[in-house]
């Protein structure tokens, strides 16, 4: 029931076309042609053959090469819908994605939100995708190539004439001097490099067929490529960070698992000099203004201590000191961080007097870290000042409510409750950057804008890449199936004596032409002739009915 016995004694698999020792047609369909689809060599293939099991149909969706296309066309859609709108890493820090797609972009943005597309290369659906492309790779390969390594590997030299008649290339001629013309072939192979097997009163020549496997390691490199691009989502292989470090500055290095501490020691940044450079490069000086020459940040690296007891302050040891510049990053324990951006004169700190409106006198001094403020501030004497809000980046009122844009202070604004001898509950200004409000009525103290300081911040890439060598060694699978696969063919040719003629037959799995014009040099000057090319006599046939 499982089994299909050959004439020749050989037992092929159930679902086989072709018997893989002597090539005989086993089923009807296959007698009726008048040419064999050589392409799998007739052998059976497990999805042609079984389907009543639900593992019978899942082998059968995946093998199909229709359906790794789909799958292919599905995931470059999904890709593209991503690229519309920007990723959530891209989007302000401190937004909300849920609410800043739609304030943003709408319904659409509200849409692409709902189903994932603001996380796309990691989101659970796309993963699925990209491994239900890799399962389709697998089974289409297995489905394939292990009945046609069979079936090749277990060709006879002797084939049955049927298969051979039925080959696209085929002659049969009455043998003359078969000996002395099969000697001559027989070198002529050999020149030009086919392996020659002999049995009995016939000859199998063939050379290439390894480049049959071309299609099939261009699979393995495809799910070497692919498996390296999932296990960019697993913690620890792949980090890809961007961190900003203001002047003076300490902070965690992200996707270390916080063992390694980064500290600024400062930016630099340089531009070309009109006087020293201008021999040189005066023209484009002239033309385009100032034009950067470098820029770089001094850092220190720490390692933290992860062995201390939970609550204290990890102990920082000194690793190194570095300069990274732009294409000269910071390396350390399979990390980089890179030079990418830079920002200079950030406001750091603000400072402010607090004055009688109506002398001018100063009753005191305060200055607000902006990355740190308090919630109150002692000025002596009976005077303080509580921060009832602080908007770093102040982008109006909205409902009579100040807002911010984002944490960082480009816009800073306060809400100030002036509290003094004369006004124990406190005086409620509003202050922003040359702009003062006092919303509950008129105050007789006021808060004076008095200085601020700066601070260049940088912007370093922080990276770690430990599967660049899986999708490095994947895609040189791949290239070497393309050449496999592109430059070679495999080439067969069969001779074979039988009731005092000669059959000759060819196939290859392409370059028709080549193997063609082979065979002519092959068979001249002997008694053989050049086989027929029998699809040519299909066409014109057709042509002419």
């Amino acid at each position: 029931m499982k089994e299909v016995k050959c004439e020749c004694g050989h037992i092929n698999p159930i679902g086989t076309i072709l018997c893989e020792a002597c090539g005989r047609a086993l089923t009807e369909e296959a007698k009726s042609e008048k040419l064999h689809d050589m392409r799998y060599e007739g052998s059976a293939r497990r999805s042609q053959t079984y389907n009543k099991t639900a593992i019978d149909k899942i082998w059968n969706f995946f093998s199909s090469v229709k359906a790794g296309v789909w799958l292919i066309v599905i995931t470059l859609i999904a890709s593209a819908v991503g690229t519309v709108l920007p990723q959530e890493m891209y989007i302000p820090p401190i937004a909300d994605p849920a609410d800043y797609y739609e304030e943003q972009y709408g319904v659409f943005g509200k849409t692409f939100y709902i189903l994932g597309f603001n996380n796309l290369y990691s989101s659970w659906w796309y993963l699925i995708l990209i491994a239900s492309i890799g399962i389709s790779l697998v089974i289409c390969s297995l489905d394939r190539v292990i009945p046609l390594y069979r079936a090749l590997n277990k060709q006879r030299v002797s084939r049955h004439e049927g298969f051979l008649k039925r080959q696209r290339l085929f002659n049969r001629t009455a043998a003359i001097q078969p000996d002395r013309d099969l000697a001559v072939i027989k070198k002529r192979l050999k020149e030009k490099r086919y392996h020659i097997r002999e049995e009995n009163d016939s000859i199998l020549a063939e050379k290439g067929r390894f480049s049959r496997w071309g299609p099939y390691v261009n699979h393995i490199g495809l799910i070497i490529f692919l498996i390296g691009g999932m296990l960019r989502f697993v913690p620890g292989m792949y980090v890809d960070e961007v961190l900003w470090l203001r002047d003076g500055e300490t902070k965690i290095i992200p996707g270390t698992n916080e063992e390694y501490v980064l500290e600024s020691k400062g930016f630099k940044r340089e531009l070309y000099d009109t006087e020293k450079d201008n021999e040189l490069f005066e023209d484009a000086l002239n033309r385009v203004g100032p034009v950067i020459k470098n820029f770089q940040t001094d850092v220190v690296l720490y390692k933290r201590d992860t062995e201390q007891i939970i609550g204290e302050d990890k102990k920082l040891t000194k690793v190194k000191e570095h300069e990274i510049r732009v294409n000269e990053p910071l390396k350390f324990d399979k990390f980089a961080a890179y030079q990418v951006d830079y920002k200079l004169n950030e406001l750091s700190t603000m400072s402010f007097s607090f004055r009688d409106k109506e002398t001018n006198t100063v009753k005191g001094e305060l200055t607000i870290d902006l990355f740190d403020p308090k919630d109150v501030y002692d000025l002596g004497n009976g005077f303080k000042i509580e921060l009832l809000g602080y908007y770093p980046n102040f982008s109006g009122l909205e409902n009579g409510e100040p807002q911010t844009k984002s944490s960082i202070p480009d816009n800073p604004a306060f809400l100030f409750n002036m509290i003094s001898p004369e006004h124990p509950g406190g005086e409620v200004s509003f202050t922003a950057i040359r702009q003062t409000v006092e919303p509950l009525g008129e105050t007789e103290y006021k808060m004076k804008f008095s200085g601020a300081s700066t601070r260049n911040v940088t912007a370093l890439t922080v990276r770690k890449d430990l599967t660049i060598w899986i999708i490095g060694i994947g895609g040189a699978i791949f290239m070497i199936g393309v050449i496999q696969g592109s430059y070679w063919n495999h080439r067969r040719i069969w001779l074979q004596k039988l009731n005092g003629d000669i059959l000759i037959a060819g196939h290859t799995n392409k370059n028709w032409y080549g193997l063609k014009r082979e065979i002519v040099d092959i068979v001249k000057n002997t008694s053989i002739p050049t086989p027929t090319d029998q699809q040519e006599v299909k066409n014109i046939e057709k042509g002419e009915k």
